[in-house]
């Protein structure tokens, strides 16, 4: 393998997921910051590259396996795939981390100060995300589905997609700030000494969820929302 420069932090993961973990474990951002070059990670945060080509070598000859189906999909067959996928799955998770944290704390709270913040931030990742995956399904999905099936460029009330995309992906940011705190906060879901198999759960629970959102959002920010942006400058008059 030898790494293109100007090759994205993005194209990496779709191109092979199991390379997501590589950049998980080096907290190099492939979602939010999925935009940017390997050129530049160097060049402003001093990436060596050619260590992480290796790590990723290793990674690609454990699995060798294709890019996955959702890579090749158009722009409505993947908003149908992160719809039926993602949303249900952090909707019935948000559910089971509430009453995880409202059992963890209640019985650690007092020796672990920290797990008050940690369902504190939790919170506000949930008051965020319900309303978002609502203007997701009812609002900019339907556009999207809509821009795939046209012949000519549709009028939306919002005018162009990117506006609302837009939106979209500030939301994601602030979400990614969340995530960011609560692994701050639980020392990178490191279970303490006196933790109890809930406890264990919570925080597995909570790493598996910060890792699902990672993809959710790198599937929308670096694949979903480049190809709505580009048919619909393709269908512009």
């Amino acid at each position: 393998m030898t790494l293109d420069p100007d090759t994205t932090i993005g194209e990496l993961v779709t191109q092979r997921l199991g390379r997501a973990a590589v950049l998980e474990a080096h907290e190099i951002d492939y979602c939010c910051g999925g935009h940017r070059t390997l050129a530049e990670l160097r060049d402003h945060e001093g990436l060596d590259i050619e260590a992480l080509e290796r790590e990723l070598e290793r990674v690609d000859a454990a699995d060798d396996s294709p890019p996955p189906e959702w890579a090749h999909l158009g722009p409505a067959g993947l908003a149908d795939h992160i719809e039926a996928t993602h949303h249900p799955y952090v909707r019935a998770t948000i559910e089971r981390l509430h009453t995880l944290l409202a059992k963890v704390v209640s019985v650690h709270g007092d020796a672990h100060p920290e797990l008050s913040r940690v369902r504190d931030v939790f919170d506000s990742i949930a008051a965020d995300m319900g309303p978002h995956l609502a203007k997701e399904e009812q609002v900019l999905f339907p556009m999207v589905r809509e821009l795939a099936d046209a012949d000519v460029l549709p009028r939306f009330h919002c005018g162009a997609l990117a506006n609302p995309i837009r939106v979209m992906e500030m939301e994601h940011d602030m979400v990614g700030d969340h995530l960011r705190q609560l692994r701050n906060l639980t020392d990178g879901y490191e279970v303490p000494a006196d933790g109890c198999d809930s406890y264990r759960a919570l925080y597995e629970a909570l790493e598996e969820f910060e890792r699902d959102t990672h993809l959710h959002v790198h599937k929308e920010n670096n694949v979903l929302f480049p190809a709505v942006l580009a048919l619909e400058a393709e269908l512009a008059p």
